[in-house]
């Protein structure tokens, strides 16, 4: 026997997922995380989720249902750290797929619960986006947790939803968010982190490496890439609250619109008349600039010719770079900020950033505060 949980918005959702699993349950626990493959342009180049026939190498638990194991792997050109991940956490990983909708995803789900002879079902959320109500001007990404709301209600198996630290995705403000909560059920730790420190070391997930850095005691004004505003990890920040299922549904419009959804294209069309925007349109928009930006046409042959470049000055050396930029984020009132957001304003490689990383980490002070980094002082 297994606990079935599930990572309700996919990506770094599923190290969160793990991480409250283990606070709850203890680490030794077997349970399987249900996520989706849908990590966004950073990771994958493909817009939208991905779906089993995506993948090689996983390994079959249902008619419809896929585990993902460290052997499998994406097939290019899509991208998905999913396979890596499954190496780095405890529990066992399996793929959501929403293409067939809310219908499909309850088929997974109860097919997930018969592989484990699971009873319940454990949501977990990070952030707070399942409990948007569609009018946020913040709210980026509410389809997926909407999906697994209205998918749990159509398997009737009895569900609990979860959320993990308040406000830390920047979609639903943490002001909002409180008064639908009510008390506390877990407020994590420092050795509720043990389990998954290790996978922040590559993975890029912002709203998890804040959770963490919440639950070892981390305070203050967080810089990610591409909010609208800085997060503030406070005292309600390591918190993980429980709400009914019902009750989730009865906050998430979407997740209502969404209850006899048959495919993807209908959740689509449901974000579009509850939030006003579909995010997998948002995603092909940008796929679609970066493609250009590369010097792709749109035949997915190269851009014409440009005249020849300017000769550049010479890259002023990595460190002083970093001095400058750290220099303009702190004075903006930031204090920590993520992996992510230092290698995307800076555009760095995968070497520069390795080569970053071992700086700042033998600097004097030195700015590491696991997951986060620190941005020195600065004087007047």
């Amino acid at each position: 026997m297994k606990r079935l949980l599930i990572a309700a918005g996919g990506g770094g959702d599923a190290i969160a997922t793990a991480m409250v699993h283990a606070a709850l349950h203890g680490p030794d626990e077997p349970a399987l995380v249900l996520t989706y493959a849908w990590e966004r342009l950073v990771v994958d180049p493909v817009p939208g989720p991905r779906r089993p026939s995506d993948f090689t190498g996983t390994v079959t638990a249902g008619p419809t249902l896929r585990l993902v194991t460290p052997r499998s792997a994406p097939r290019p050109p899509a991208g998905s750290l999913l396979p890596r991940l499954s190496a780095g956490l405890r529990p066992a990983l399996g793929l959501l797929d929403p293409y067939a909708g809310a219908s499909g995803l309850a088929r997974q789900i109860e097919e997930a619960a018969a592989y484990c002879e699971a009873g319940h079902v454990d949501v977990v959320d990070v952030g707070g986006d399942i409990l948007a109500d569609g009018t946020e001007p913040t709210l980026r990404s509410p389809l997926g947790d909407a999906l697994v709301l209205a998918a749990c209600a159509r398997t009737g198996i009895p569900t609990s939803v979860h959320v993990a630290g308040p406000g830390l995705d920047s979609e639903v403000p943490e002001a909002a968010l409180l008064p639908l909560l009510g008390d506390p059920l877990h407020t994590l730790t420092h050795a509720d982190t043990l389990s998954v420190q290790a996978v922040f070391d590559w993975h890029p997930s912002e709203a998890g490496a804040l959770l963490v850095a919440a639950a070892r005691g981390i305070r203050g004004v967080c810089g990610t890439r591409d909010a609208p505003h800085p997060v503030t990890l406070g005292d309600a920040s390591p918190h993980v609250y429980r709400l009914t299922l019902a009750r989730a549904l009865e906050i998430n419009p979407l997740a209502r619109a969404l209850a006899e959804s048959a495919s993807l294209a209908d959740a689509e069309r449901a974000s579009e008349r509850v939030c006003g925007f579909s995010e997998i349109a948002r995603e092909r928009a940008r796929a679609a600039q970066l493609a250009q930006e590369a010097g792709e046409s749109p035949g997915g042959g190269t851009a014409p010719s440009e005249p020849r470049p300017l000769p550049r000055p010479l890259p002023r050396p990595l460190p002083e770079r970093f001095a400058e930029w750290e220099r303009r984020t702190a004075d903006s009132g930031i204090a920590y900020v993520t992996t992510r957001r230092i290698a995307e304003e800076l555009a760095l490689s995968p070497a520069q950033l390795t080569a970053l990383r071992r700086h700042l980490s033998t600097a004097t002070p030195a700015r590491h505060t696991p997951p986060l980094w620190r941005l020195a002082a600065v004087e007047a």
